[in-house]
């Protein structure tokens, strides 16, 4: 059963990896046996990550990207096939929030956040695709959705607009990539001990961490390494006939 979950031989991108929940997610499946490249738009934060992943015994590699501009990504992939030879997983993972009232949301704050979080996800998935197509034996896509995309949060109208569309994203590349051999999930985290970018003052907050507490079962924030598992299945055989999925992992937020 163990090789279920064994990803050797397979090579993987991580969006958004340099830190956080998605440095943990590259760490984690660079330990299931993957050549994981690591990509951030800090290049130095990349490079560590790539570091501890070569240490663990596992090929890996540092890009510096931005995900939401068109020619970044086709550079991460052109480079990911340059090295390594192929792609087999695509994590989309790289985000940002602006938190503000609906009513005060500015025609630039929108964008940046649509930017990275939906239209990143949409180039790096489409050209992961076409490589994945090109090369005939199909992959795996899994996107970093979120609790926003299905719960309403104030202050979030951006990010939730951005997270609900990477949700239907998922759904509508599954059912199209699915007869290519493609598969693409997302998974959706709750609230972590690790904060978004943008979002640190608002979790300083008493209200605020009171309110995460008394609205997750659990009792708790999640750890980063808590996403590696379901991230790790969604990459790997074990969850072959699974698409267009929507995975919470949220510590029962979204189960009340």
């Amino acid at each position: 059963m163990n090789n279920l979950f064994d990803l050797t031989g397979k090579v993987v991108v991580v969006t958004g990896s340099g830190r956080g929940l998605g440095q943990a997610i590259a760490v984690g499946l660079g330990h299931a046996g993957a050549s994981v490249v690591v990509c951030s738009r800090t290049i130095a934060e990349a490079e560590a990550t790539a570091a501890e992943i070569a240490a663990g015994g596992s090929p890996s590699l540092a890009v510096q990207v931005d995900t939401g501009d068109r020619a970044s990504c086709e550079r991460l992939i052109a480079i990911t096939v340059d090295r390594f030879g192929k792609l087999d997983v695509m994590v989309n993972n790289a985000g940002i929030d602006i938190i503000e009232p609906a009513e005060d949301v500015s025609p630039d704050s929108w964008d940046q956040v649509l930017n990275v979080n939906l239209t990143g996800y949409f180039n790096c998935s489409q050209l992961a695709a076409r490589q994945m197509i090109a090369q005939g034996s199909g992959g795996s896509i899994i996107n970093n959705s979120s609790i926003a995309g299905r719960v309403g949060i104030a202050g979030l109208s951006a990010y939730a607009a951005a997270k609900g569309g990477v949700d239907q994203l998922t759904k509508v590349q599954a059912v199209e990539w699915a007869p290519r051999g493609i598969r693409v999930n997302a998974f959706a985290p709750g609230y972590f001990e690790n904060v978004m970018s943008g979002a640190t003052e608002e979790h300083r907050r008493p209200d605020k961490r009171s309110q995460v507490l008394a609205f997750t079962p659990m009792g708790r924030r999640g750890l980063p390494e808590e996403l590696v598992g379901p991230v790790v299945f969604l990459a790997s055989d074990a969850s072959s006939y699974v698409t267009g999925v929507v995975l919470y992992v949220d510590g029962g937020y979204t189960a009340q």
